[in-house]
């Protein structure tokens, strides 16, 4: 009786995206593929940024380290995902389960807030070009990505505190295919709603608060180009389209996620799925794409 908190669950059953051995083995292929694209197009922009002197900007660091923390979120739960196409009992260790908790959130946290460091070096950039130089010096940007992974970390940690010892006795079966914390605190032996309530309010301000940064930066720099001429809101609208797509598609499923009140089973994987798989993968895609400076490194690595 005195080891309440003691777990009595070992492992954790997970029921996946769907039961149909077809539908497994074509989602196996396709998750290996956008998986694949994922790690290489992230990892080719780190190298590439990296390599290139003329990506020596602190634009292009901001963007290097967004590719090495969409690496590694997606580097989380897909392989994972995918190997468990192959198996027709799909477990997860306990430990197992806290670790996906854990880096999870780490990493998601640790994106939001470079996110909106991201927008405050486009916010200096334009609106304050003279001073860009001297503002977003070595010294600033190494202190956005610090703290990025800072809050990050003690994002991840104080969910992490807060589920790691709750009593699970059963049932263990997980209606997803990775272990996400509204779906793991239901199968605990115990009244969890006001834990529910305090853990979404976790994520859901911090998701929040880095939205409305982010929001509120953006639209100042529209507003003070529109301002000036017509061909400066071009170039900054130019700018900008990469970066407020990408924070569209990365905050969307999440808010949604931990702020709306109802669950569909279907909804959710469809947003864990977009919010783990997608997004790295179209982070890549969208910057490269739109991105002059970017394909013209392309070009000269290919000289």
């Amino acid at each position: 009786m005195e080891e309440v908190n003691q777990s009595v669950v070992s492992e954790f059953i997970i029921l996946g995206l769907c039961d149909s051995w077809k539908l497994q083995a074509f989602l196996l292929v396709i998750f290996s593929l956008l998986y694949l694209i994922t790690v290489l197009g992230n990892i080719f922009i780190v190298l590439l940024i990296i390599s290139d002197l003329h990506l020596h900007s602190p634009m292009y660091f901001l963007l290097a380290n967004l590719s090495f923390i969409d690496f590694c979120l997606s580097s989380v739960t897909t392989p994972k995902m995918i190997t468990d196409f192959l198996k027709e009992k799909k477990t997860i260790s306990f430990g197992g389960c806290m670790c996906q908790v854990l880096f999870v959130h780490f990493f998601g946290g640790g994106e939001m807030v470079l996110l909106v460091s991201m927008a405050y070096d486009r916010y200096v950039a334009i609106c304050k070009p003279l001073h860009y130089a001297s503002i977003m010096n070595r010294r600033t940007c190494i202190g956005l990505v610090m703290t990025s992974w800072i809050i990050g970390f003690v994002h991840s940690i104080s969910q992490l505190s807060m589920i790691i010892n709750l009593p699970f006795c059963g049932p263990r079966e997980l209606d997803s295919f990775f272990c996400d914390i509204p779906l793991v605190i239901k199968l605990a032996c115990m009244d969890t709603y006001s834990l529910e309530m305090l853990i979404n309010a976790d994520s859901g301000v911090l998701a929040t608060t880095c939205f409305i940064l982010l929001l509120i930066s953006y639209s100042y720099i529209l507003f003070t180009v529109c301002l000036h001429s017509k061909d400066g809101t071009s170039k900054a609208l130019s700018t900008c389209t990469a970066h407020i797509t990408v924070v569209v598609l990365f905050f969307g499923p999440c808010i949604f996620i931990y702020l709306w009140p109802l669950s569909i089973t279907w909804v959710d994987k469809f947003l864990a799925v977009f919010y783990e798989v997608i997004t790295p993968l179209l982070n890549p895609a969208i910057y490269t794409l739109r991105n002059k400076e970017i394909k013209n490194a392309f070009k000269r690595l290919q000289c």
